[in-house]
């Protein structure tokens, strides 16, 4: 089998690799080419010149790009995929969108005949790996069904949750958990080191009571070491609290929890720090 993949960022190249060791050929392209060359001379994949030339080549091609301007310009700009030819293929779109972009993706690719899969996935980097990222799709049920196959070869879980755009509302509802377990955590382990704790010792103290979560699991060790290259950036989990406060204004609430997580990062992304790992906001604290 033959597949399409844009966007070799930090999550997407773990899961292109992942899809290679599964037996999957994969054609790639990445807004920086370099990349795309570099993963080639690691992996055998093939390079496109641009998306309409990758889709020429293929008939299902995943994205997973930063934001849903990017993934935008990955479909519909000037050498986009609905530039190629799209007619009776699926983009099965990874990233993490706005759940409004998400909807409009789905109605302007059925013009040209196309299908879209609005897929993000909940995870980073480890779990890629591994082949155990959670999907939640939403979109063509029919779709969903011919690809599930190659979601299970690097997805522990997939979920269809129903028309294009329910995908993205689920992502953005789990990162608010994730930036929240993540500012909490950070926020205990530094007071505990003020409160006269060693950092190893409060965080055991925290894995054997209220703290104890998959995420402290996978940022033990960067939060032990102060090792903060990324997984997960801290400009991502900004964004997609940002596209969530859009969802919450839209369902008529308010959360005020979801505001103060949100601008924590943002104190991050001000003192520089947006292209590390979201877990370097213990950093942060602490030296507050």
């Amino acid at each position: 089998m033959k597949v399409g993949f844009i966007g070799l960022g930090h999550l997407g190249k773990a899961i292109a690799k992942r899809l290679i060791e599964q037996g999957v050929s994969l054609v790639v392209w990445n807004r920086t080419i370099e990349k795309a060359e570099e993963f080639a001379k690691e992996t055998g994949a093939e390079v496109a010149e641009s998306p309409a030339k990758l889709i020429s080549k293929v008939d299902r091609v995943f994205v997973i790009v930063f934001d849903s301007q990017a993934s935008e310009e990955v479909i519909f700009g000037e050498k986009g995929l609905v530039k190629g030819d799209i007619e009776g293929k699926t983009v099965i779109d990874m990233t993490t969108n706005h759940f409004a972009y998400a909807e409009l993706a789905y109605k302007k690719l059925k013009e040209f005949g196309a299908y879209y899969l609005d897929a993000p996935v909940l995870g980073s980097v480890i779990p890629a790996q591994k082949g155990e990222l959670t999907v939640v799709v939403g979109g063509d049920k029919e779709k969903f069904e011919e690809n599930k196959e190659l979601f299970a070869k690097f997805c522990r879980a997939i979920y269809f949750v129903g028309k294009a755009g329910m995908g993205s509302r689920a992502k953005l509802i789990n990162n608010i958990v994730l930036g929240g377990i993540m500012d909490i955590l950070a926020e205990a382990i530094a007071l505990g080191e003020k409160a006269g704790f060693d950092k190893e010792t409060i965080i055991n103290i925290l894995n054997d009571g209220a703290g104890r979560s998959y995420i402290l699991d996978v940022k033990k060790k960067k939060i032990l070491e102060e090792d903060f290259s990324t997984h997960f950036s801290v400009d991502l989990i900004y964004k997609d609290l940002h596209y969530a406060q859009d969802l919450i204004r839209e369902l008529g609430e308010f959360s005020f929890t979801v505001a103060a997580v949100k601008e924590t990062y943002g104190l991050a992304k001000k003192k520089g720090y947006g292209n590390l790992d979201f877990s370097v906001i213990y950093k942060l604290i602490k030296e507050r």
